[in-house]
C-alpha cells in the first residue's frame, strides 16, 4: 500500500514531501534537538541530503516512511518507520524501526508518544508488520520514557558503532527497546482505549 496520511487526537501526520524540506532545516540545525544524534546542528546543506535519502528510505517496503506531525497548521516535528534493514543480502521482511524527532518547543507534551502509538498501529494493523524495534543512546532518558509509553520494552545495550564516540554518554552506549505485533494486541484488550482515537490504543497517555 501506498505511504498514507495519519491522524492522531492532536495531530495529522502526512507522507514527507519536498514541500517539507525548510520545516526539516528548522528541526535539524536545532544542536539541541541534534544532541545525541550529531551533537550539533545540521547545516542547510547536510539537510537537503538527509532530505534526500529519507524520502527514498522506504522505498523497499510499500506504506513506510516519514511523517511530518502538524498540531492544526503548526509544524512539531516528524516520526518515522523504516525498513529493519538487510541480513545475508535479503531484506528483513516484518520488522521496522521506529524514530521521531520534535521540535523542542513541543517536547514534554505527550507529542512524540501520541505520534508513535499511532505509527505502531500503522505498522501492525495496516501493513502487518509483526515487530517494531527504536534505538537510542543509553543516556537519552527522554527517548527511552517515550519508547517505555507507548509500550516497547528494554530489549538490549549494544557498543556505539556509528561513529559517535565523541557525543557525551557514548561510552555507556547504545540501546533498543521493541513490541510485537502479539505484545501489542494482548495490551490492546487488556486495556482497550477510551475514547474514539484509534492511536490511543493499547497504551495510556503518559503523565
Amino acid at each position: 500500500m501506498p505511504q498514507t496520511t495519519l491522524f492522531t487526537d492532536r495531530m495529522t501526520l502526512l507522507p514527507l514531501g519536498d514541500e517539507h524540506l525548510e520545516l526539516e532545516v528548522e528541526l535539524d540545525s536545532d544542536p539541541e534537538v541534534m544532541r545525541y544524534l550529531t551533537g550539533a546542528g545540521r547545516t542547510r546543506e547536510q539537510v537537503i541530503r538527509a532530505h534526500r535519502m529519507r524520502l527514498s528510505t522506504a522505498e523497499p517496503v510499500p506504506g513506510l516512511g516519514f511523517w511530518m506531525g502538524f498540531v492544526e497548521e503548526e509544524f512539531v516535528g516528524w516520526w518515522l518507520l523504516e525498513p529493519a534493514g538487510w541480513a545475508d543480502g535479503e531484506l528483513i521482511e516484518g520488522q521496522a524501526e521506529l524514530g521521531y524527532r520534535l521540535l523542542r518547543r513541543h517536547w514534554r507534551q505527550g507529542l512524540a508518544s501520541e505520534g508513535s502509538r499511532e505509527l505502531l498501529r500503522h505498522a501492525f494493523q495496516d501493513l502487518g508488520m509483526h515487530r517494531v524495534f527504536a534505538l537510542t543512546m543509553t543516556v537519552n532518558a527522554g527517548s527511552r520514557a517515550t519508547m517505555a509509553s507507548v509500550g516497547l520494552q528494554y530489549e538490549r545495550t549494544f557498543a556505539d558503532d556509528h561513529g559517535l564516540a565523541d557525543l557525551a554518554g557514548a561510552e555507556e552506549g547504545g540501546v533498543e527497546y521493541a513490541i510485537t505485533r502479539d505484545a501489542w494486541e494482548a495490551a490492546r484488550l487488556v486495556d482497550p482505549p477510551a475514547g474514539p482515537n484509534r492511536s490511543s490504543q493499547g497504551f495510556p497517555p503518559p503523565a
